[in-house]
């Protein structure tokens, strides 16, 4: 079974002031602590998707083994760069059979939990799995081959949640309360580090 990760990090993080991606979380950037998660996980390839500071970012990535997509046309939206990223892992792996789409500001993401997601498509086939938390399901998600279409058709603005809602009836949610925390602003940051 191939399963690629796209892992979204174009963000110009406008509400933090300054590039989460680069901020330390126990001593190691946001986006290398993504990254390692996804490298950690049962998937065949990973794909990160840059726009903002992308040559700083590349650099923070570039002693592990991701594949490293710039997307020119990262100001249009979340939905423009998950498409440059399902572009991206369908030409290098043209056999993937599911893409799992995560984001780089979400710290609670561990390889344990992808891998959780990864177990329950293995043993249900389910087309789509995504995380509840705060009374919603979204990103980590999990999308079957089939879906893709409608991954690739997301308007410029619209994240992976579009298509989440769209088919909230065969979707499959696993409970990951650590969901909720994700890195906007300033406070957002100070809180995550008192813990």
């Amino acid at each position: 079974m191939n399963i690629g990760i796209v892992l979204l990090a174009a963000g110009a993080s406008v509400r933090m002031g300054t590039a989460k991606q680069q901020l330390l979380l126990d001593g190691e950037p946001l986006l290398c602590h993504a990254a390692q998660a996804a490298l950690h996980a049962a998937a065949t390839h990973t794909v990160v998707v840059l726009g903002a500071q992308e040559a700083v970012h590349r650099a923070l990535l570039e002693s592990l083994p991701v594949d490293v997509m710039y997307n020119p046309d990262w100001e249009k939206g979340m939905g423009n760069s998950l498409k440059t990223g399902m572009h991206r892992l369908l030409r290098i792996a043209p056999e993937t059979d599911a893409a799992l789409i995560m984001v780089c500001d979400q710290p609670g993401v561990t390889a344990h939990y992808l891998n959780s997601i990864i177990l329950k498509y293995s043993k249900t086939n389910a087309p789509l799995i995504a995380s509840r938390y705060a009374g919603t399901a979204g990103v980590p998600a999990l999308f079957a081959k089939k879906l893709f279409p409608e991954l690739m058709a997301l308007d410029d603005k619209q994240g992976a949640k579009k298509v989440i809602q769209h088919h909230h009836d065969i979707t499959t949610t696993l409970d990951f309360p650590e969901g909720a925390v994700d890195i906007d602003t300033p406070e957002d940051y100070q809180k995550l580090v008192r813990v």
